[in-house]
């Protein structure tokens, strides 16, 4: 119960990480704030998360014994982040930890100069700037109570570089950047800040995620062969498992890393080091 007595926001809640880190926290004795856009967005050419699917990842975290509050919000929207934070910190009393989760891996799969500007926006949006927004509006209350923590999911794109994928490995490289500013800021009023880099993570039907066939279409790869050929750039040869990732965030969330900010947490099976 490494998280007994704290309240958790996790936001792209609905389904895939954002859904296994949530039952992670759920499991360790957090309450959960789960927030999502549940709706589809102009540009992404796959089904973003859905209000029945966020309902899904409550009612799991609930049986869990989680208290739960789900809350509809777009994170491009200043204000409604603006909004959503007190509603959390109404219903819990504070937040101890916030979860920077949502991600798009779409519009991709095409060279840099075919990337057309409202398409790089969008992915900046979405990936980078959802996650400032988070911050803003949770750091200042975390600050006042010297207390605090705060975990950005990046990827390996936030390490390293991939083809057909500018817009994803600018935001993504931009998190960690943005991980290692906020922690020096914060660091004073011990608040802490970490990102997790997760490699390519299976798409599990519990979690009902769908990022790594996105990136497979976006590659022109075959569905029905994509795991295969993943798999065969992974020096563990294995698949990252949701499960694997949500274990890195809860330690980073839990009081276990008391000490650790500025830090990026690599869960990739190796594929990085090379």
């Amino acid at each position: 119960m490494r998280l007994h007595g704290k309240s958790v926001l996790v936001t792209g809640a609905a389904r895939g990480l954002g859904r296994a880190t949530a039952l992670a926290c759920a499991a360790e004795g957090a309450d959960l704030t789960l927030l999502d856009i549940c709706a589809d967005l102009p540009g992404v050419p796959y089904p973003l998360g859905s209000p029945g699917q966020l309902e899904h990842t409550a009612a799991l975290c609930r049986e869990a014994g989680a208290a739960v509050l789900t809350t509809v919000a777009d994170i491009r929207d200043l204000r409604a982040v603006r909004e959503a934070v007190p509603r959390a910190e109404d219903r819990f009393g504070r937040i101890d930890v916030a979860v920077n989760n949502p991600g798009i891996a779409a519009p991709s799969g095409k060279p840099v100069h075919e990337i057309g500007e409202e398409e790089w926006s969008l992915m900046i949006d979405v990936d980078l700037s959802g996650a400032w927004r988070v911050i803003r509006e949770v750091g200042k209350a975390m600050s006042a109570r010297r207390t605090g923590s705060i975990v950005n999911v990046a990827s390996t794109a936030g390490l390293v570089g991939y083809r057909h994928f500018a817009g994803y490995v600018a935001a993504k490289h931009a998190v960690v950047g943005l991980t290692k500013a906020a922690a020096l800021d914060y660091a004073p009023t011990k608040v802490r800040v970490n990102a997790v880099c997760p490699g390519s993570v299976r798409d599990d039907a519990q979690a009902e995620g769908r990022m790594l066939a996105e990136i497979a279409r976006a590659l022109d790869v075959p569905v029905h062969e994509h795991e295969k050929t993943f798999v065969e750039a992974q020096p563990m040869n294995a698949l990252i498992e949701p499960e694997d990732v949500a274990a890195a965030v809860v330690f980073l969330a839990s009081d276990e890393s008391r000490q650790i900010t500025g830090s990026v947490l690599t869960v990739d099976g190796g594929f990085s080091i090379r």
